[in-house]
């Protein structure tokens, strides 16, 4: 089976990305061990990544298209959706063939059995500007004009605050083949959106995936042993957002929190090791040094840690260094209770029965959470004050051996339903084999 993915990769720092990606190439292959998997995205170059599955290395294509002015480059995303246009318009099918197999992108979108798209897991929506929106749209809108149905994969919907982005999201959902929400209020929302019982059948809830991440063991932590941490205390993770610690790509509160984010963190600190007589460690799920991504979670932490660490010697902890995302997942498994900003470092820890408290800037992180029974616990800075919070994060901590007793019923379950997306019953007995056959 040869199969397209749009609007994912491995190579960012955004580890939350690199989990999606991870879990959708997990999916496939445990459903479908002999695809062919290409990733088409962005990026400069293309090539090839060496993907560890069942002991064996997996070979993963990457075409990466561009986003640019630059409508001359070959792989321009303009200059294809152009070519695309041409194909569509010429008659005889030959022709269209050699025009096709005469650019390298259009031909792997061509020779694809199925195109499945996940846009980056919240990214299909214009809550984070229109030029992001158009960002993740196109690619969608090139394999629809090639005449391919897409698969959208479990991901987060809207909002679509734009007429435009309505019009080009329902244009999109229509040409989709099977339309995935990893929320069960998404599954309403889409249908609401179409508002064409022909097609309900085909939006379904699926949860998030990933949930099947495996954690892996890094090959050197480098921070004191976190054996011995936990010895001593309790661990608490602490997951900081960059991108939340300064407002957002806008840096003007673009989430429109009515509290503080920098003073939340501070208390939370204050609040684990003073009160609960607990260790924090400060986990970063996005990677990149400051001047390179100014949402790096990476740089935040460090500038906390060493604000702190004279005052907490012992008591906070950050673990310096580059980890990928099953080496991260495997540091927030040391931890008896976490806290975090980034869903899927959440997702990271929850999948481990870890008891977490996701603090929310977007709707994506309710509508998860809800999924494994985790809502109660939700801190949302959007409309809660802090003292709310607090009472939220101290209910998790007395309840966290309740909860995560209900983790290690659910999880489980969750994981074996990820395990078969790409197996998912509709009219025929495997889902693949009825997209490819329709």
């Amino acid at each position: 089976m040869n199969v397209c993915i749009l609007g994912i990769t491995f190579d960012t720092g955004n580890m939350g990305v690199s989990a999606l990606a991870e879990g959708i190439v997990q999916s496939i292959l445990k459903c479908n061990p002999n695809s062919d998997i290409t990733f088409l995205n962005y990026g400069i170059n293309n090539g090839e990544i060496d993907f560890d599955y069942n002991d064996k290395q997996i070979r993963i294509t990457k075409a990466n298209m561009r986003f640019s002015k630059k409508i001359y480059l070959n792989n321009n995303i303009a200059r294809l959706m152009l070519l695309a246009l041409l194909v569509r318009l010429i008659p005889i099918k030959k022709y269209k063939e050699r025009l096709v197999n005469r650019n390298y992108y259009l031909s792997v979108i061509n020779k694809a059995d199925i195109v499945a798209s996940i846009a980056g897991g919240d990214s299909f929506s214009d809550i984070y500007g229109v030029g992001r929106f158009y960002y993740v749209t196109l690619p969608q809108i090139l394999c629809i004009i090639l005449g391919k149905d897409i698969v959208q994969l479990p991901q987060t919907y809207g909002p679509f605050n734009k007429t435009i982005t309505k019009i080009i999201t329902k244009f999109i959902l229509k040409n989709s083949c099977a339309i995935y929400s990893r929320d069960y209020q998404g599954v309403q929302q889409i249908k609401e959106l179409l508002n064409n019982k022909n097609i309900e059948s085909k939006v379904m809830f699926s949860y998030d995936v990933g949930f099947i991440v495996e954690p892996k063991h890094p090959n050197k932590i480098d921070i004191d042993n976190l054996s011995t941490m936990k010895e001593e205390k309790e661990l608490v993770g602490l997951n900081v957002s960059g991108l939340l610690y300064m407002g957002g790509y806008s840096r003007q509160n673009m989430f429109k929190f009515i509290i503080d984010y920098k003073e939340l963190i501070k208390i939370l600190i204050e609040t684990i090791i003073d009160k609960w007589k607990a260790n924090v460690i400060l986990v970063p799920h996005v990677f990149g040094e400051a001047n390179l991504n100014l949402e790096s979670d990476e740089a935040i932490c460090g500038q906390i840690y060493e604000s702190y660490k004279g005052i907490y010697d012992k008591k906070i902890f950050y673990p310096k260094g580059k980890y990928n995302h099953r080496e991260i997942k495997y540091i927030i498994g040391k931890c008896d209770f976490f806290l975090g900003s980034r869903m899927h470092a959440c997702i990271a820890a929850i999948s481990q029965n870890i008891p977490t408290v996701p603090i929310a800037y977007s709707k994506k992180f309710i509508g998860v959470m809800e999924t494994v029974g985790m809502n109660p616990y939700i801190a949302d800075p959007r409309v809660m004050k802090i003292d709310k919070i607090l009472q939220v994060v101290e209910t998790a901590w007395k309840k966290k051996e309740e909860i995560r007793g209900k983790l290690e019923i659910i999880i489980p379950q969750v994981k074996e339903e990820v395990c078969k997306l790409f197996a998912k019953k509709t009219s025929e007995p495997n889902f693949i084999q009825n997209i490819t056959r329709n």
